[in-house]
């Protein structure tokens, strides 16, 4: 475990505040908020109420503040102050699915924390991508239903074109760049070697929350033998109406005359806590929905298109995801 030195940095501005010294990488959609709710209750270890600061993505900012959203920091002493809660001897850690991808994270977290340990996970790309354009939609990031029409979009969304209004980070909506995994890894183990990366396999943590746990646990130097509560977390829903859900939200912070009025109605009859509870129930069942099934004609094209990646991957790796993924029996 590293020193009480080796976890302290000197701000821009002369501070001294608490590094992380591990960091969940991502991908988003591949259990990364599962295992850091997972992670969180080991007395061992600590990690901010905050998931995705995201502070060293510099090149995936949101370009504006989204409506309800909490800021993210942007100086190294905000990014600091999410640690200060940490108790001496524990591992202190965070959790942004946008590292892995970003192309600057991994020298930006090995500026500060060299000594790092990375933690990444990786999921078959085809489900990867249609949970994940599931997600985009929930996060109005995405306005295209279609899972094939929103790929094929790319080229004119890489020129700035075809961009949703509300869309935070239009980088997100250049779909293939997400499942070069063999490029992404490479960034990480450039910076900070193959001993100190740990590459978790999506479908491995669904299979087995509890192993996969205790295998991070190990990695990172702390007790493996306490019991673990299996979590549930980030379920990938469908989005009926943005529209609606843009009126649920505008209730929800009291955006707008109408909606301020609203808000301030129901804010005067329901506490706090059930008026929470009737907002998100009023989301659930007005504005998500259980997605449908996969296009199995689509997921197969997918399949098709990325199977040099996945054999990239499984050459990098020394595993044979062709096979456990089922690609080798692509027609």
């Amino acid at each position: 475990m590293s020193t009480s030195s080796e976890r302290l940095a000197r701000s821009r501005g002369g501070g001294i505040g608490t590094v992380p010294d591990f960091f969940i990488v991502g991908h988003a959609k591949c259990g990364t908020t599962a295992l850091y709710e997972m992670l969180r209750p080991h007395p061992e270890i600590f990690m901010p109420e905050l998931k995705e600061p995201a502070y060293f993505a510099t090149d995936l900012r949101r370009r504006f503040q989204p409506p309800g959203a909490g800021p993210l920091p942007e100086t190294l002493e905000d990014y600091l102050v999410l640690f200060a809660g940490a108790r001496e001897g524990q591992r202190v850690g965070e959790a942004s699915s946008l590292y892995l991808w970003s192309h600057e994270a991994a020298r930006g977290i090995g500026a500060i924390a060299p000594q790092a340990r990375i933690i990444a996970i990786l999921r078959e790309p085809a489900s990867f991508l249609r949970s994940l354009h599931l997600q985009l939609l929930q996060n109005h990031i995405e306005d295209e239903k279609r899972l094939r029409r929103a790929i094929e979009l790319e080229p004119e969304r890489r020129a700035g074109r075809r961009i949703p209004r509300r869309s935070v980070r239009p980088q997100a909506l250049l779909y293939s760049e997400r499942v070069r995994y063999a490029e992404q890894l490479r960034r990480y183990h450039d910076v900070f070697g193959h001993e100190r990366v740990l590459v978790l396999i999506y479908e491995d943590f669904r299979a087995d929350n509890e192993a996969t746990v205790r295998r991070v646990q190990r990695f990172l130097g702390v007790d493996d033998k306490r019991p673990i509560e299996r979590r549930e977390a980030n379920p990938t829903v469908m989005m009926r109406s943005q529209q609606l859900d843009e009126v649920v939200n505008a209730v929800a912070v009291g955006r707008g005359r109408a909606a301020g009025v609203l808000k301030r109605v129901v804010k005067g009859v329901v506490p706090a806590g059930p008026r929470a509870r009737m907002l998100r129930t009023a989301q659930q069942r007005l504005v998500q929905g259980t997605p449908e099934p996969p296009d199995p004609e689509l997921m197969g094209e997918l399949r098709r298109r990325f199977k040099p990646e996945v054999q990239e991957l499984s050459s990098y790796l020394g595993r044979d995801l062709v096979a456990e993924w089922g690609y080798d029996r692509l027609g």
